[in-house]
């Protein structure tokens, strides 16, 4: 009896080692959840890479990532929304450019802006609203241009922002003086 108790815990623990965290990476229209150093998308099984490597090489452009969720300009909100949960606040009106409803989704520290096509809401903007949050690569509002700077090289300086473009797409960073007052990453489309 002692040893089918030992064996059967020793099964229980072996499979419960194989259960950890999931991580959801959403890029875009793809939502894939890591599992043990497998990558669950479609029915097929790939290597998973660490997301900060996921974000680098599978988004396009620069890409805004929290709580190990990628958000990629021009990508689908669907999945973003059911990942990220009920927003703070939530904003929506007819749309100038597009067919449809612009929508805005406040969270904690950033809000993401929305433009309709191809029966989708893609995503236009996010834009970084306090030092809570940062860009993929560590930058945050209040840091310097010396330090964006470091992290981007030189930019192009217009209108009281640094701009970065990237695959149809811009990072930008407002100033105030040499200080980062605000942070967006914006699409190209519009």
């Amino acid at each position: 009896m002692k040893k089918i108790l030992a064996v059967t815990m020793a099964a229980a623990l072996l499979l419960l080692a194989g259960c950890g965290d999931s991580e959801k990476v959403i890029s875009g229209d793809v939502v894939n959840v890591s599992t043990g150093g497998q990558q669950e998308t479609t029915g097929e099984t790939e290597s998973v890479q660490p997301p900060e490597q996921q974000a680098q090489t599978a988004a396009k452009g620069y890409v805004f990532m929290t709580g190990g969720i990628t958000v990629e300009m021009d990508g689908d909100m669907n999945p973003i929304l059911a990942a990220l949960g009920e927003p703070v606040s939530y904003f929506e009106a007819a749309s100038c450019a597009f067919e449809g409803l612009d929508k805005t989704y406040t969270y904690n520290g950033f809000e993401i802006d929305t433009y309709p096509a191809q029966d989708k809401d893609l995503i236009s903007a996010v834009i970084l609203k306090d030092d809570s949050v940062t860009t993929a690569e560590g930058i945050c509002i209040g840091d310097s241009l010396e330090k964006v700077q470091g992290a981007y090289g030189e930019g192009e300086q217009e209108n009281g922002m640094v701009v970065y473009e990237k695959d149809g797409m811009k990072l930008c960073f407002i100033l105030q003086e040499d200080s980062i007052v605000s942070i967006e990453y914006r699409s190209t489309a519009l």
